[in-house]
């Protein structure tokens, strides 16, 4: 099942958004993928795109927590880094064990659950509180 963007994921940072977006397209590929049973072959790209991505939009986000002084910032910072250290841990397994489908599906909750929850709980949160600073970009 496809994720599907919606207005609910919306944390009211356009920079912040639109890397989400772009997130949400690459793990749909990966689910399509999955559903087609070629989880496998695209796992290793994945990781690749997802460790530049996560670089990429975990600074863009903390870049603005420290800018406007998010009081919140030493949590956040932390969920970062413990999806940081999931993604490495599953990239290891990855190299060390090769492409498994238990590999797939714990890719796959990393994929599609932490970022929900995170969007959810965490990122609309970090949008609130920009928006109010006026112009977080």
């Amino acid at each position: 099942m496809p994720l599907i963007w919606n207005d609910n994921l919306t944390t009211g940072v356009e920079v912040i958004d639109r890397q989400h977006r772009e997130l949400f397209d690459r793990i749909n590929k990966v689910l399509d993928a999955s559903n087609q049973g070629k989880g496998r072959e695209i796992v290793a790209e994945t990781f690749q795109f997802m460790q530049n991505y996560v670089t990429n939009h975990f600074g863009t986000e903390e870049e603005l927590m420290l800018k406007h002084n998010y009081p919140e910032y030493p949590a956040h910072k932390r969920y970062h880094t413990q999806y940081v250290n999931d993604l490495s841990s599953l990239k290891q397994q990855l190299d060390t064990t090769g492409s498994s489908l238990n590999l797939v599906v714990q890719t796959n909750k990393l994929l599609v659950d932490w970022w929900i929850n995170h969007i959810n709980r965490v990122d609309k949160s970090l949008g609130t509180f920009l928006k109010s600073k006026q112009s977080p970009e």
